[in-house]
């Protein structure tokens, strides 16, 4: 009850200056009642400091001082219309405290829907064709160059799963918050590390990073981070048209840094972009073939990013093609001489 100690400290010293039966004293305890109700869960601890508050009040601050009384004329009303009033908004606070969580979570179930379905869609068409190029090198007798290509298919699938799996070990890392280890991280070398493992990819593009002249340090898991780049990397890959080149953007804003990637392709319909980012969107079209999802990967991209505190937008790239861009709280700058 640290607040309402800080509440009764507070009117004791106000009540030196203004001894007129201390007016103050009852909005600053229900100003306590509502800060208790906040910052703790149910309904409890806010009740208990409305009825502590309401003592004090009456007790500490009110003549006849440090005594209890309801004696005066317009005290028992006051008194009960000061607890009624309290008991109220803790009741309300913690009422709105809980439809604020239960939004949140039904938020999440239908992002962990959309994903599932996203899954779903991205592991039945390459595991069906690894199945059959598989059984076809068994069962048929085909030419040297004929097994060939069905390896290569089946290690272009195999390649995709293992991501697909990378993304749902990111998302279970997300889903468990305390599996997210943040530590203070160069954000040019996490980027620059991202571009490294991507260019490892078949038919990567050329990437361009803004240099900066200081040092950005933002408190992140490198990994998942680098997870997010790569995915929007690898987007631009699969579905954008005509792309040649990758660039990213570096600025920095009231405390938080945004990095945006961008390309020189097809671009995206504006009416499509709020479906690309919850999931829901299944891609007809893809640079390199149709089986591909762009939901999962941007889902996962925002879940990450949203449990760093950022966010994700997505929109038309300064290049003419499209642009995702996302925000991580950052420290503060060093400068580099």
């Amino acid at each position: 009850m640290s607040t309402l100690g800080a509440t009764i400290g507070l009117s004791v010293l106000l009540s030196y200056i203004n001894d007129d039966n201390n007016p103050f004293a009852m909005a600053l305890f229900i100003m306590a009642v509502v800060i208790v109700a906040r910052w703790t869960d149910g309904y409890t601890w806010g009740i208990v400091a409305a009825f502590m508050g309401t003592f004090c009040v009456n007790y500490i601050f009110t003549y006849p001082f440090w005594a209890f009384s309801i004696d005066y004329t317009g005290y028992p009303l006051t008194f009960s219309v000061m607890l009624i009033v309290s008991v109220l908004i803790s009741t309300l606070t913690t009422q709105i405290k809980q439809q604020e969580r239960l939004r949140f979570d039904i938020e999440r179930e239908k992002m962990y829907s959309n994903l599932l379905r996203a899954i779903a869609h991205d592991l039945r068409t390459p595991l069906t064709a690894i199945i059959g190029a598989s059984s076809a090198i068994q069962e048929q007798k085909l030419s040297a160059e004929d097994q060939i290509r069905l390896a290569e298919g089946i290690r272009k699938d195999a390649e995709w799963l293992v991501r697909v799996t990378e993304n749902l070990l990111s998302v279970t890392r997300v889903s468990n918050h305390g599996m997210i280890k943040k530590e203070d991280e160069v954000l040019e070398e996490i980027i620059g590390s991202a571009i490294m493992k991507y260019h490892r990819l078949p038919g990567s593009l050329p990437v361009d990073s803004d240099t900066l002249s200081d040092i950005i340090l933002v408190p992140m898991d490198a990994m998942l981070i680098e997870q997010v780049m790569i995915n929007l990397f690898d987007n631009v890959n699969a579905h954008a048209e005509g792309a040649s080149k990758i660039w990213i953007h570096l600025r920095k804003e009231n405390g938080m840094v945004f990095i945006s990637v961008e390309d020189d392709g097809c671009g995206i319909t504006p009416s499509l972009l709020p479906q690309i980012l919850d999931g829901t969107y299944m891609s007809k079209h893809s640079r390199n073939d149709d089986r591909r999802n762009m939901g999962i990967g941007l889902s996962v991209c925002r879940s990450i990013i949203e449990a760093h505190g950022g966010r994700l937008f997505a929109g038309k790239s300064r290049h003419g093609g499209a642009a995702f861009e996302f925000s991580l709280p950052c420290k503060e700058n060093m400068y580099v001489e």
